[in-house]
């Protein structure tokens, strides 16, 4: 993929209040993201910026003044990368995400980074010292060859050991199985693979929706033909067995290794030391609004 058109923007706070379940604010050093996700749902973010570029192909870099009053964020969860990745690769250059850090380092907030890179790791030494700090990365396949069709970000494998070393440095970690491709993902052994080396695993279907479904389904004809007709199923009739079967199959996983499998729970209160829980967080209801039906 060729290198994306940056712009700087200047923003006057770069804490926004969250209407997210799982934080009080968000923070999102970027607009857009050079990973290009084929599946991204921050695609929707070009209506409030003026970009006809393609998703993928801009990000814009955002500058701030001092953060007012940091401490006015003690005890409050921020979630950093709620729309953007905070640690792309135009991260390394600007380090627009280890500013926001640094400033606000002695806050006493709680912080949550979502990300697919292990440039995250740079930092480690920095988040040490929010409170009950957590970083999740997007893993949703084991296969390279597959990972490189949905994304430019860095390898699974890199994923997975950025992952391993901030759980074996006593930061907790989350595996955010997402987006489930149906018949794609194998979710078991995402789970065998990572239970060992995170506190949480999230499930999250594929939610296709906008202007990536259509390509979406295109792939899905070209490449997995046979997965065609499932595809159509549940994306373009609203068929919701497939998320039901995958449910009490991941339930009945849980049970047989000995995790606990709960729906949108978000804890942090189980022991560092213990076994993951397994959430699931399918957004049946989302799948069924963004139907189109025939």
């Amino acid at each position: 993929m060729s290198k994306p058109v940056l712009r700087e923007v200047y923003v006057r706070n770069v804490i926004t209040k969250s209407n997210l379940p799982v934080c009080d604010y968000s923070v999102n050093p970027y607009v857009g993201c050079s990973h290009g996700c084929r599946y991204c749902y921050a695609s929707f973010m070009k209506r409030f910026t003026g970009h006809q570029e393609p998703w993928g192909s801009f990000v814009d870099v955002k500058f701030w003044s001092e953060i007012r009053e940091p401490s006015k964020y003690k005890g409050k969860e921020i979630f950093i990368g709620s729309v953007t990745d905070p640690y792309n690769p135009e991260e390394e250059e600007y380090q627009r995400t280890r500013t926001f850090l640094e400033q606000m380092q002695f806050s006493g907030a709680r912080i949550s980074i979502a990300t697919k890179s292990d440039l995250v790791l740079r930092d480690l030494e920095l988040i040490r010292k929010f409170p009950d700090a957590r970083i999740s990365w997007s893993i949703n396949t084991l296969s390279e060859d597959f990972k490189s069709d949905m994304d430019d970000a860095v390898s699974i494998e890199r994923r997975l050991e950025a992952m391993r070393i901030f759980h074996d440095e006593g930061i907790r970690t989350t595996c955010f199985i997402s987006p489930i491709f149906p018949c794609l993902t194998d979710v078991e052994a995402i789970i065998e693979r990572v239970k060992g080396q995170c506190n949480l695993i999230w499930l999250e279907n594929l939610n296709l929706r906008g202007s990536f479904k259509p390509e979406t389904m295109e792939y899905i004809r070209e490449r997995h033909p046979e997965l065609f007709p499932l595809y159509d199923e549940i994306y373009n009739r609203g068929n919701m067995s497939y998320w039901e079967g995958l449910d009490r199959k991941m339930r009945a996983f849980a049970e047989s290794i000995g995790l606990d499998y709960v729906v949108n729970d978000d804890s942090m209160t189980r022991p560092f030391d213990a076994p993951p829980a397994l959430v699931n967080y399918f957004y049946h209801e989302r799948i069924k609004k963004n139907c189109t039906r025939r």
